[in-house]
């Protein structure tokens, strides 16, 4: 199904009734999420406030490799850069587009607490150039930041969302005209690159009120000769091998693989599961994401690069892991030079 930008104001909560994945005033996911509960909510916070591991934030600075808009407007077609966590940058067919775009230094509401980054981005928002579009997965904190897209709106032409995110956007100040939202499985063309919204496992929201008000997607990008799989943030599941089925094989898959635990099991997956997503959806290279920059989860800072490796390894899968900044050639990209492991040297606890 296609959809074109849509064009009216921020839409009522009662046009959200034609998505399937939409009642009860909230969206949902096909199969429901178990829940912590009152005592394992406070459990986990404990553990995050006071008995977190010390590995699990890096002790030694990552290294980075600063960008500048020259160097951007030289690159090839078919460049990436990872420039943190989930916010990639791709340069497609002479276009600059962004995923999840992320610049502040904390995942958090608050400036003075909550996840703070482990390194700064390769480069500013200030030395960006143009942007024709940014794709936004859901509107959690470490993958939708306020002051980013204030500061992006007027160097980007098109704001591409899951259904309901949209609207935040607008609700921020972003032209109407620039929004476009999309259900699962709608998708729209944007200076000739297909993309589509398609299914995740996951949930929303930014305050304590407002849980599951906007929809969570992946994505599919397709330029017509190259094709990536952004996976956003999404527990394991069999929409996968739909997607796979429909829309792949791809060329590069993005793929979440860090802030796991399981004591969530439904909303993000282990590198074993996110190796197998890869699988499902038919991914030729693997790129694991949602790791590196924040402090989001109870395992060491080095695992999930580590477990994926390995899987990836026993399983022959390729894998690409570049240093944030480095510039990565989604046709043939290089493979990973271990990178964390200067940085792990320095974070494993003394026996």
């Amino acid at each position: 199904m296609s959809i074109g930008l849509l064009t009216c104001g921020a839409r009522p909560a009662a046009a959200y009734d034609q998505s399937p994945q939409f009642g009860d005033g909230r969206f949902h996911n096909p199969v429901g999420k178990s829940a912590l509960g009152f005592v394992g909510t406070l459990g986990v916070m404990w553990k995050f406030l006071f008995d977190k591991p010390a590995d699990a934030s890096p002790l030694a600075p990552i290294p980075v490799q600063a960008l500048t808009r020259q160097a951007l407007l030289e690159a090839p077609d078919d460049s990436l850069w990872r420039l943190g966590h989930s916010t990639m940058l791709m340069k497609l067919d002479g276009h600059f587009w962004l995923t999840d775009p992320v610049f502040a230094e904390r995942a958090s509401p608050m400036s003075f607490m909550g996840p703070k980054r482990f390194h700064a981005p390769p480069l500013s928002i200030d030395e960006l150039p143009s942007i024709t579009g940014v794709i936004i997965s859901h509107d959690h904190y470490d993958h939708l930041d306020h002051a980013a897209i204030l500061a992006l709106a007027p160097k980007v032409q098109h704001f591409v969302t899951a259904l309901g995110v949209g609207d935040r956007l607008i609700g921020w100040g972003v032209p109407v005209a620039k929004v476009v939202q999309l259900d699962w499985w709608q998708d729209t063309r944007v200076e000739g690159l297909k993309i589509v919204a398609t299914p995740a496992q996951h949930f929303s929201g930014r305050t304590l009120a407002d849980g599951n008000r906007t929809l969570w997607a992946s994505w599919v990008i397709d330029t017509g000769h190259t094709r990536i799989f952004f996976s956003g943030d999404t527990g394991y599941f069999d929409g996968f091998a739909r997607i796979g089925e429909r829309y792949g094989p791809f060329d590069l898959t993005m793929i979440e693989t860090g802030a796991y635990d399981a004591q969530w099991p439904d909303v993000h997956m282990q590198p074993e599961q996110s190796l197998q997503a890869h699988l499902d959806v038919r991914g030729a290279v693997m790129m694991p994401i949602h790791n590196g920059t924040f402090d989001l989860a109870l395992h060491p800072w080095t695992e999930p690069f580590e477990r994926i490796t390995a899987l990836a390894a026993e399983r022959g899968v390729t894998l690409t892991a570049p240093q944030m900044g480095e510039p990565l050639d989604i046709g043939a990209p290089a493979p990973s030079t271990h990178w964390w492991r200067q940085v792990g040297e320095a974070t494993a606890p003394s026996r």
